[in-house]
């Protein structure tokens, strides 16, 4: 009987030289390396006519020089013999020449709704540098003597000054003023019944007309601040007044200007 023959194992040949299969990986690395790099190229690369484009755009809207290519702006916002000397935009002059228009826009609505009932006689208006008064003149037609409850009239008042108050940017003082005769009970002083009004009339406007509570306050200076001197009954019930002040917050440099352009507007 024949042995089975055997089957010599195959060997393979051993590999000469250097392993190269790490070729691949790197190839495949810079490959992407280089489509990053073309990406950011082509992302950096700038479009002039759109650069430009976007730059008179820019220039326009912020009143630097006019231009034919823009979105919405059109003219010159801020004019060049109105910019400051150090270039940084609105002069003094143009800002209280803005705050007095505003002021005076803000004046109109009170009017408007205080004509519109029939009261246009029993306030005054002052706009200076402290901004816009809306004056309560003569207590006796806002509150009874030596009171500090609101009359009808005093309600129909701040009914048609409150709401235009109350929408826009200002904050306000609201400033109780008496005359020069003593105080009598119940208020020990001038200064209790200038303060006890201001605050009835604080009140009404935040509670029934939507003045935000945290843009007013209030303020009695008894008789410390008259507006003329007392030398008769009219001149004291010019005194006894509670002055709803629109206070401007600009800088003083700017609302000093405010008396003049307010009077070369009335002159």
């Amino acid at each position: 009987m024949s042995m089975p023959r055997r089957r010599k194992k195959h060997v393979e040949p051993e590999h000469e030289g250097p392993d190269e299969r790490w070729m691949a990986s790197y190839m495949d690395m810079v490959t992407v390396l280089m489509c990053l790099f073309i990406v950011l190229f082509a992302m950096s690369a700038v479009d002039q006519e759109k650069f430009n484009a976007l730059k008179n755009s820019l220039a326009t809207g912020f009143g630097q020089e006019e231009s034919e290519n823009r979105d919405v702006s059109t003219g010159v916002v801020v004019p060049a013999d109105l910019v400051s000397e150090e270039g940084e935009g609105f002069t003094d002059i143009q800002l209280a020449l803005e705050e007095v228009e505003e002021l005076e826009a803000l004046r109109e609505q009170i009017r408007s709704n205080l004509t519109a009932n029939g009261l246009q006689d029993t306030v005054s208006f002052t706009i200076d540098e402290r901004g816009l008064t809306v004056r309560l003149v003569g207590s006796e037609t806002f509150f009874d003597t030596n009171r500090t409850e609101l009359a009808p009239t005093a309600v129909g008042v701040l009914n048609a000054t409150g709401p235009a108050i109350a929408k826009s940017r200002y904050s306000v003082s609201v400033e109780g003023h008496a005359d020069a005769r003593p105080s009598v009970a119940p208020f020990p002083t001038n200064w209790e019944l200038a303060s006890g009004r201001a605050t009835t009339v604080l009140r009404y406007l935040v509670e029934a007309t939507g003045v935000p509570a945290q843009r007013i306050g209030s303020v009695g200076f008894g008789a410390a601040r008259p507006l003329v001197p007392e030398t008769s009954a009219a001149a004291q019930a010019t005194n006894r007044r509670v002055d709803i002040v629109v206070l401007s917050a600009l800088p003083e440099a700017v609302r000093s200007l405010i008396p003049s352009i307010v009077a070369e507007g009335a002159g």
